[in-house]
């Protein structure tokens, strides 16, 4: 099987063709933007234009070159990203048991490209895929003029595992690519990338697709009826991969509308009148694994931001408008005025914080609903609040 079309960045792609055709395309290119929004699949298109044998108005997806990077099978585009760390495993074997993984996961992969953008799996960039990524730079290409390294999720970069002699090899690949190589890093957080990485690269926004384009590729892609791939494409906020998340699967929710639900539930108890509810909530919380509820934090920010929007009856603006009634009853309930969102977002930042420092996440939820109860508190209702 073969990756499926990549849908949308015609402007995206118009001016990586020039750059190609010009001879200006950088040897070291950041693709950032919102998460699943196709920064990873775009970047395997560039990679097909890098080795197609046809037109360079884009790859043609008809020669061998093409095929076989369609097929994830080309022996010179090298694609490395996330994976979870093996278990059992010692430090001299740890690159050879990551690549075992990453040709795994391409297996998966090439049996059904239509994937969600999240997972619960805690997920990193180890020393041992550097290690891999500088052996094969080392080689010489087999087909192409030069190889194509796609570093995905490159925020996942784990620096503090790297020696300084492998931070600093990884540098130089950047900075001075081994002959016509190439290097494309995806990020939907490139805040968090080492600055010297970010110094090395030129930075390319990929932003978010059309509803219609979502909601097209659902239907089409991740056979969802109408109505669902609708819902779904709304909630998706132009991104593809997040979309894919909500979608149920096997008749239980999708990961994203798991925890989206799991957000709504801290918001309510922050708007409750006592303790109680939040303790309740934050013990329904595992009390290990908090790296994979960082996505968690956006949801909660993106119900806040709701409550904000209806209590200043900017009803419509609303990200979760299937929702839209309940928080409209909620704020009548509760008479709470409309939230003071810059204090609560930075209460939701440290959340964030903790859970990357893998602090137990029931700590973390109850002091996240602690700090978030003030800004149900206080202040006059502004002009519109519902009541």
């Amino acid at each position: 099987m073969t990756l499926h079309p990549l849908r949308g960045h015609e402007a995206v792609r118009a001016s990586l063709v020039r750059a190609h055709g010009a001879g200006v395309l950088p040897s070291a290119l950041l693709l950032h933007g919102a998460r699943g929004v196709g920064k990873q699949h775009l970047a395997l298109w560039l990679a097909r234009l890098l080795v197609c044998m046809g037109p360079e108005d884009g790859p043609c997806d008809c020669c061998g070159p093409c095929r076989m990077a369609l097929a994830l099978e080309h022996p010179d585009i090298h694609w490395y990203f996330p994976l979870p760390r093996p278990k059992g495993v010692s430090a001299d074997r740890m690159p050879d048991a990551l690549e075992q993984a990453r040709h795994e996961e391409l297996a998966e992969i090439r049996s059904n490209s239509v994937r969600p953008s999240w997972t619960e799996d805690v997920r990193a960039i180890y020393l041992g895929t550097v290690t891999n990524l500088r052996a094969v730079a080392a080689k010489r290409p087999n087909m192409a003029e030069g190889p194509v390294f796609i570093v995905g999720q490159a925020e996942a970069l784990v620096p503090q595992e790297s020696s300084q002699e492998a931070a600093n090899a990884l540098l130089k690949l950047l900075e001075e690519p081994p002959g016509a190589a190439r290097f494309i890093l995806t990020s939907s957080e490139p805040g968090l990338l080492l600055p010297t990485i970010r110094s090395r690269t030129v930075p390319l926004h990929v932003p978010p697709l059309t509803f219609e384009d979502v909601h097209a590729f659902l239907s089409e892609h991740a056979s969802a009826d109408d109505r669902t791939a609708a819902w779904a494409a709304r909630l998706g906020q132009g991104s593809p991969g997040r979309a894919v998340a909500f979608l149920p699967d096997d008749g239980e929710p999708g990961p994203l509308e798991q925890l989206r639900r799991r957000a709504y539930e801290i918001v309510v108890a922050a708007m409750g009148a006592g303790p109680g509810d939040g303790y309740e909530v934050a013990i329904s919380f595992p009390p290990a694994g908090a790296r994979s509820f960082v996505e968690l934090f956006t949801f909660v920010e993106e119900w806040l931001r709701d409550l904000a929007a209806v209590a200043a009856g900017a009803g419509d603006a609303v990200f979760n408008q299937d929702a839209r009634a309940r928080l409209e009853k909620h704020l009548a309930d509760t008479g709470a005025p409309a939230v003071d969102v810059a204090e609560a977002f930075s209460s939701v930042e440290r959340a964030r914080a903790l859970a990357r420092g893998n602090v137990n996440p029931q700590l973390v939820v109850a002091a996240l609903i602690r700090d978030l109860r003030p800004a149900f508190r206080r202040g006059t209702p502004l002009a519109g609040a519902v009541r």
